[in-house]
């Protein structure tokens, strides 16, 4: 593939995989004085460092233990083996697994490595395989981690604590995942979530993930901000469209100069609609868009996967082998969560803020005088329409980020989390099955505001595979391994990338979904289920059954609750080259682990 880029533009910061917005209003960062050695950067570093020295010694104390993350299987929550890749095309930066380049027995380096990945804003495909003209960067071992096993003498693990034990079929080798089941309980897989019922009890429940949790696991789905304006003027889609843009004769209420801002005067009659449509190029497209021409085949919506970044290695040992099915994404996420930042010019009106899943619309109203949010669910009146006086109010810049996920709503503005009136959760509503709304999952509406919006981010809830027979370096899917009857191609391990395509953009192959399947596992006393974040990649408690082992992690097995990312490899260069300067940890990923 030529390396012609799609855009010659400034690239925006490298993001972060997750949430960014913290606990302020969300602007981009502007370049620090002095760069790599200014006196803000090198007082932060030694503050980190020192921190970080502290920290060891006194978890030392208390009983901690350090350990390197060997395996994707926690990604990209925790690294594994990697390699870092930034896109040539729009310029975001992600990493890949690297894991195959280091033996998992003896711990030495192999001849297969990683030389590329596929990028999860544009979906270009980066192959520095012989003569492709790419370059890629060494990759770097897992994340360093420090495990506290202070707090299991004295408790159990709690449900989405990130936990380290004995690997219950031989007990030399250390695992790291997260705990979705505990004791007495019975836990279902069911549509990429975890359902919960406990012992004497007769229905099942969906375990919702605490706020702190849920922001360090949603996974990217777009950032607005490398949005590719070259391509939009070449013909292809833009993300974020008005939604009457199509129809004869219409005026957009929403404007826009770089794809990335959007302005409305707050003047249309009802409410300026601006829609996301999920347009990602494919491989194929890009054969075409990289040599400056628009493909053949028109471009179409199409449905929200759980693609994963991660997963999308390419190796030296197979460097044309199709991308693999944990990182291709085939099944559908209506989990959503939208951040966007604000720029209110107007004294009153009404914004609203829709996320859509299986045809059901899940809305935010904001009244700008008042500040007063309602939550409201479109066909369901039993919900109670939940209230909340907020801070966005009049005038000003907010950033605002608004989520259904695990059957709950949640607001936050400013980065703070909005307390309703009432509970905003709500009992199934059978909306797991895609419909066309879900073309357009996610819109932002103005009544009568006169308003910017930008840094436009969606990011989607993780997706537990229900899959407990896949063998080592097997695929998995919720998907059955026979033939479906109505679509032969789509049977499980035979995708391909044009079969991916033609499901989820033509709402006429979605009774294909119908057919997720679902796993129950029952846990006694001292027994807990463990999965990875990297569902697709993570050998779990789902596998562990059809090896002999049984699915629990047994109490005694355990090791300790994984605390702390204390030393994260530097994304730091020696200033003028692309050489790493491994002194100077990553001080944004010096975190507590959620």
């Amino acid at each position: 593939m030529s390396k012609k880029h799609a855009s010659g533009r400034r690239r925006p910061p490298r993001p972060d995989a997750r949430s960014q917005m913290g606990d302020r209003p969300a602007e981009r960062k502007k370049p620090e004085a002095g760069g790599l050695f200014s006196a803000e950067s090198i007082r932060e570093t030694v503050e980190s460092i020192v921190i970080a020295f502290i920290l060891a010694f006194l978890f030392r104390t208390f009983e901690a233990e350090a350990f390197v993350i060997p395996t994707g299987s926690m990604a990209p929550t925790l690294l594994g083996r990697h390699k870092d890749l930034e896109c040539p095309q729009c310029g975001y930066f992600f990493q890949t697994s690297a894991s195959q380049e280091v033996d998992s027995v003896t711990n030495k380096r192999t001849d297969n490595e990683t030389i590329g990945g596929t990028c999860p804003m544009c979906r270009y495909t980066i192959n520095a395989s012989a003569g492709s003209g790419e370059r890629t960067s060494s990759s770097y071992s897992g994340d360093r981690i420090l495990v506290e096993k202070f707090p299991y003498q004295f408790r159990d693990p709690e449900r989405w604590e990130v936990s380290v034990f004995k690997f219950p079929g031989g007990a030399r080798t250390n695992y790291i995942k997260r705990i979705c089941g505990l004791p007495n309980e019975t836990i279902r897989i069911a549509h990429g979530n975890i359902y919960v019922k406990a012992k004497g009890e007769t229905e099942f429940t969906i375990a919702r993930k605490p706020p702190k949790k849920l922001l360090a696991m949603i996974q990217p789905v777009h950032d607005n901000d490398y949005a590719l304006p070259s391509l939009i003027e070449m013909g292809w889609p833009q993300r974020w469209i008005n939604e009457e843009a199509s129809a004869l004769g219409s005026t957009a209420a929403w404007e826009t100069s770089d794809y990335r801002q959007f302005r409305t005067t707050g003047r249309s009659p009802g409410e300026a609609w601006l829609r996301y449509q999920h347009v990602p190029p494919s491989l194929a497209d890009w054969r075409y868009l990289a040599e400056g021409l628009m493909p053949p085949t028109p471009p179409g919506r199409q449905l929200i996967s759980d693609f994963t970044a991660y997963n999308t290695k390419i190796e030296t040992l197979r460097p044309d082998r199709q991308l693999p099915m944990s990182g291709r994404g085939v099944h559908w996420v209506g989990d959503l969560v939208l951040e966007c930042r604000l720029d209110v010019k107007s004294e009153r009106g009404e914004l609203v803020f829709e996320l859509i899943k299986g045809g059901r619309r899940f809305q935010c109203r904001c009244d700008v005088a008042t500040g007063e949010a309602l939550l409201l669910i479109d066909g369901d009146p039993g919900f109670g329409s939940p209230k909340a006086r907020t801070a966005l109010t009049g005038p000003g810049q907010y950033s605002l980020r608004f989520a259904n996920v695990d059957d709950e709503l949640r607001l936050w503005i400013d980065g703070r989390l909005v307390e309703f009136d009432a509970a905003a959760v709500y009992p199934p509503l059978g909306n797991h099955l895609p419909t066309e709304a879900d073309l357009l999952p996610v819109g932002i509406a103005s009544k009568g505001v006169e308003l910017e919006v930008s840094s436009l981010r969606l990011f989607r809830d993780l997706y537990y595979i229900a899959d407990q027979r896949a063998a080592p370096g097997e695929p998995m899917s919720d998907f059955p391994r026979f033939p479906h009857p109505n679509h032969n191609r789509m049977s499980f391990g035979a995708f391909s990338p044009g079969n991916v395509e033609e499901v989820f953009h033509d709402p006429r192959n979605w009774d294909f979904f119908a057919d997720y399947q679902t796993l129950e596992f029952t846990l006694d006393e001292g027994e807990f289920l463990a999965l990875g974040d990297n569902s697709g990649e993570s050998r779990d408690s789902r596998l562990w059954d059809a090896e002999g082992i049984g699915p629990c992690v047994k109490r005694e097995l355990l090791i300790g609750k994984a605390l702390f990312i204390y030393w994260p490899r530097s994304e730091t260069r020696i200033p003028g080259t692309n050489i790493p300067f491994p002194f100077f940890p990553n001080v944004k990923r010096m975190q507590l682990i959620r």
